[in-house]
């Protein structure tokens, strides 16, 4: 039995497919190794996300190996592959897929006049036909096809219900309508799926489902109408990254249909209590901090300053909360890690914040916490989640900082010395000046590592309170061709952490640079 039999069978279950690993890994910049995308995938299986998008095969053979070791791997979550409407993606896609004990081929083409004319250049019947070969190849891998019209909100009716029924009728058993630009409207999105539910002859025999973009801030929204409309899958993404404006959030649409269940009489199967780890595991994994006020999971989405609501808070919490913080996975910060504590009190905070680690992982988490209680007085759990994420976002870099002398002051001229190691083990040394410590750290790091990215984004930010925080920077480099490439660094020393942020930025166009080269070579 496919999970669209399951929905089918009951009329108010909500299934959640994640493509945080496919469309938000889209998100400029937000490209994850192949152990981050390991990781990511293995907590959102444990969540209890129903259908993981892992990837799009065709796209490189590190895609292709990414989505096939996740599939490998995963225990419950259908594991979809993407693949437009080739015979070469479908086939890849469904040789990726193979291994997961619950396959999905994921396969898509447009249907919009302006795309069927600029982008495909063919003629409707064309794109009818594409639809039916497509789906049928697809449903000859694999029990469970999923068809997406891509800018579905902007196809001319007829045809869109004329290639909904097509591809029903191949073997499709989602069907997916998405606001590919994030054009719609709640009213009009759900007004879309009760007529075309009611139009195609054949629509009892799938699941419809919704897949929105945000670029008019409305994704969730929309996603929402969409079920209102009779959809019963909705596509989104841990903390709403992907292209553009970002996706429809994973988090928001969950906490919305458990906390409204007077307007929103429907349920998922997600574990509520994960979504705030999902997010910062999502946003160490892709360098993307998290806007501070960004609902549910923001840093800022249960705090209270203002003096009314903190007297409401007091007298009682329903007055300006409408979901309790232990709902998502927020706990209260404690003060009770710090130099003198062992090994044992240690493990028992990681797995109370949700961590799971290795043996080798563990030592190595422990001896950077004892570095680290070495220089603060008293250390977080925001400090751990620092240290222990940095670790996973940075883990597969190839150069690393080892030593960094700053001369700054107002004096100058400002300058940075820097020594830099390579995966061999090899050391170099250079001295840069800058107009400013940190514009020195980075010419520095420019010059033993050349590129030609310019800086596009530099923000810091404190992890916890007090004048010994660590601080946390982000840092965006983007190449000559608008492609950008993000990375986060945490460390009492704000300098340290600006110089470690820059670095996982260059690692990562170093890595992206030779997926490129492997590309071009292999095809």
């Amino acid at each position: 039995m496919t999970i669209t039999d399951e929905v089918r069978s009951e009329g108010d279950r909500v299934v959640i497919f994640d493509t945080t690993l496919r469309d938000g890994e889209q998100c400029p910049g937000a490209t994850m190794t192949f152990e981050e995308k390991l990781e990511v995938a293995a907590f959102l299986d444990a969540m209890g996300v129903d259908i993981i998008e892992a990837g799009f095969p065709i796209a490189s053979p590190g895609d292709f190996e990414a989505v096939a070791e996740v599939a490998r791997r995963a225990k419950n979550a259908v594991i979809a592959g993407l693949a437009r409407a080739q015979p070469g993606d479908i086939d890849r896609a469904g040789e990726a897929v193979r291994f997961a004990r619950r396959p999905r081929i994921h396969t898509f083409l447009s249907t919009s006049p302006v795309h069927m004319k600029f982008k495909l250049q063919k003629e409707p019947e064309q794109v009818l036909q594409l639809v039916t070969d497509s789906v049928s190849r697809a449903r000859n891998l694999v029990d469970d096809v999923e068809w997406s019209a891509e800018d579905g909100t902007r196809t001319e009716f007829d045809f869109l219900c004329r290639c909904v029924e097509a591809a029903i009728r191949a073997g499709a058993g989602t069907i997916n309508i998405p606001d590919t630009v994030g054009y719609t409207t709640p009213d009009e999105y759900r007004d879309l799926f009760i007529r075309l539910r009611q139009a195609v002859p054949n629509s009892d025999q799938a699941v419809f489902s919704v897949h929105c973009h945000n670029d008019l801030g409305m994704a969730v929204a929309n996603s929402l109408a969409g079920v209102a409309g009779g959809c019963r899958q909705i596509e989104c993404t841990i903390n709403g990254i992907g292209e553009r404006a970002g996706n429809a959030a994973l988090e928001e649409i969950v906490m919305a249909i458990n906390t409204r269940q007077d307007v929103l009489p429907y349920h998922t199967g997600i574990d509520t209590k994960m979504l705030t780890r999902a997010s910062k595991i999502v946003s160490a994994a892709t360098s993307f901090p998290v806007q501070y006020n960004k609902a549910i999971v923001g840093r800022n989405a249960f705090a209270h300053e203002s003096g009314i609501h903190q007297d409401g808070m007091l007298k009682h919490t329903q007055t300006y909360e409408i979901m309790t913080p232990d709902s998502v996975g927020v706990s209260k910060t404690n003060l009770v890690m710090g130099k003198h504590s062992g090994r044992n009190a240690f493990r028992s905070k990681l797995k109370e914040m949700g961590y799971e680690l290795g043996e080798n992982a563990f030592e190595d988490a422990f001896n950077r916490f004892k570095a680290l209680a070495d220089r603060k007085k008293h250390v977080f759990d925001e400090d751990i989640e620092a240290l222990v994420d940095e670790k996973l976002a940075n883990a597969a870099d190839r150069i690393k900082l080892e030593a960094m002398t700053i001369i700054a002051g107002t004096m100058g001229p400002q300058a940075a010395t820097l020594t830099l190691s390579d995966e061999g083990g090899q050391h170099r040394t250079f001295q840069a000046t800058g107009n400013g410590p940190v514009d020195a750290a980075f010419n520095a790091i420019k010059a033993l590592v050349p590129h030609e990215a310019s800086l596009a984004l530099y923000q810091v930010h404190a992890v916890t309170g007090g004048t010994d925080a660590q601080a946390e920077v982000s840092v965006r480099l983007e190449d000559k061709d608008g492609r950008a490439m993000t990375g986060r660094a945490s460390d009492p020393d704000t300098l340290v952490a600006s110089a470690k942020a820059y670095l996982a930025a260059v690692n990562k166009l170093i890595a992206r640079g030779e997926r490129l080269h492997a590309q071009q070579a292999a095809g």
